[in-house]
């Protein structure tokens, strides 16, 4: 996966804010909010480009697993795929599970955010930007394993 500039000026832009006093967090807020749903939206953006590249069968495997569709399977002829490899599975389910942890983390970091605010709290902002970092760099490492499950059902082609 490339880095991707949005994700890196943000990154830059929250550890430098960790240094910031209450005064300058109350004038730079709007551009670190803005700084961080360009990260953001960067990420969903690859995210999704790279899922639509997966085989039609890496996708409804994704489906299935998720809970995102029942798990009925017809029989090729009726244009379903047949169940794949236990390892494509394996990977997808990778997928699934850091795809939840980054937005678990990303929902946290956005929490505390809400409150460093409303608190007024620099610690609590501080706090926030260790979060945000933390959310994108597992954002990033779904998209790693996303990018492998293309890859690998590439090769299983």
């Amino acid at each position: 996966m490339h880095k991707l500039p949005e994700v890196e000026e943000a990154k830059e832009l929250m550890n430098e804010a960790m240094g910031w006093s209450t005064f300058r967090w109350l004038f730079e807020k709007p551009r670190v909010r803005k700084t961080a749903d360009r990260a953001n939206a960067a990420l969903d953006h690859l995210n999704r480009a790279v899922k639509a590249r997966w085989s039609d069968e890496c996708k409804a495997i994704h489906k299935k697993l998720s809970g995102k569709a029942a798990a009925i399977q017809q029989s090729p002829e009726k244009g379903q795929v047949e169940p794949s490899s236990a390892e494509i599975e394996l990977l997808i389910e990778k997928v699934i599970q850091a795809d939840r942890a980054a937005h678990r983390a990303r929902m946290s970091a956005e929490d505390t955010f809400d409150e460093a605010e409303k608190q007024m709290s620099t610690s609590l902002a501080k706090e926030g930007c260790k979060k945000a970092i933390h959310s994108w760099e597992l954002h990033e490492k779904a998209i790693r394993n996303a990018e492998a499950v293309a890859k690998k059902s590439r090769v299983a082609s």
